[in-house]
């Protein structure tokens, strides 16, 4: 059975991608055959694709880190044909062929049944970015964040997860401050569920305090760099901060100060290989309390055939909120 994909290639060190037709003899090893309904786009599928980042772990690869669609074959108990899915994370469209195809093979253990109050298309408009999302809110609760204990600010607020982090703290009972270089996106940001808007101009990032005005019980951050060093000087006692992405840099400079004297925590939100339970339940909740209602109401949806016209979006920050693609009709 041949299908379309959209593959990822490297040859004399050059990086290019291209639609290809495969075979299904060609697929990576897994107990679960999907066909696959939609994917979501995201910054790393743009990076591997392009080549501008060295994401890629092994050559030729199917591009697409998530993926939702239908049991076709089961070599698994837990899954049978006409079973619903999505599949997100580990190694899928980075080494293992990924979810820009009409058709993937997965490992049983990667493989989720649709969570309860979301279809095809949502769990898609979620994939990586929501469940990073979820997953960063889930480990500051634990870490002892509630709504009475302060506002939160979330950095890269018009991006997928920082849009979803918005929505699902606002509807958790936070008191959500968007932090976002989009002055234009504002009034987005408002009907998340964001209080206040912060411009990322109306910060003086090049004199920062160890110690400055404590402002945040929690803080989501998407930038890493001088944003992330802010954040760290910023914090109430005992804030938590979750630290998920490194769009502007990958450097932290910052004092100790925060840490041992206001008892702030930095945690690393590693989305890749988190397993159960709390996968589990970072996807029961984005089904129920969590569902980011406005966020999937205004995701952009492309034809599969259009897919390599979007990733220069993603690249120049041209991008507000998720992007899915159709692969198949559901």
């Amino acid at each position: 059975m041949s299908f379309k994909a959209y593959l990822i290639e490297q040859s004399e060190g050059k990086i290019s991608s291209r639609f290809a037709s495969l075979e299904e003899d060609q697929l990576d090893a897994g107990e679960v055959t999907i066909a696959v309904a939609w994917s979501g786009i995201n910054y790393k599928d743009a990076l591997a694709a392009t080549g501008k980042g060295r994401i890629i772990r092994r050559f030729p690869c199917i591009g697409g880190i998530d993926l939702s669609g239908t049991v076709v074959k089961s070599d698994s108990p837990k899954f049978q044909p006409g079973d619903q899915v999505l599949a997100t994370s580990y190694d899928i469209g980075v080494a293992h062929h990924g979810g820009f195809a009409e058709l993937a093979r997965i490992p049983a253990d990667w493989v989720y049944k649709l969570p309860a109050g979301l279809n095809l298309r949502e769990a898609m408009v979620l994939g990586t970015a929501g469940f990073t999302a979820g997953l960063a809110v889930a480990r500051m609760e634990h870490d002892g964040l509630k709504p009475e204990n302060g506002p939160v600010v979330v950095s890269g607020a018009t991006g997928g997860v920082g849009s979803i982090a918005v929505e699902i703290l606002a509807k958790a009972g936070y008191q959500v401050h968007a932090l976002t270089g989009k002055a234009e996106a504002a009034d987005y940001l408002k009907r998340l569920g964001a209080r206040e808007v912060i411009l990322r101009s109306s910060l003086d990032l090049a004199k920062i305090k160890p110690l400055d005005k404590a402002l945040w019980a929690g803080a989501v951050d998407n930038l890493g760099g001088e944003v992330l060093s802010w954040m760290t000087g910023t914090m109430k006692q005992a804030g938590t901060i979750a630290s998920i992405g490194l769009a502007a840099s990958m450097e932290l400079k910052a004092s100790v100060a925060p840490f041992i004297l206001r008892g702030v925590s930095l945690l690393g939100i590693d989305s890749g290989y988190i397993g159960d339970p709390l996968r589990a339940e970072v996807w029961r909740r984005l089904g129920s309390e969590w569902k980011p209602v406005q966020v999937i109401a205004q995701a952009r949806e492309i034809c599969f055939d259009r897919l390599p016209d979007v990733f220069d979006d993603f690249l120049q920050a041209r991008v507000t909120g998720r992007t899915i693609v159709r692969i198949n009709n559901p």
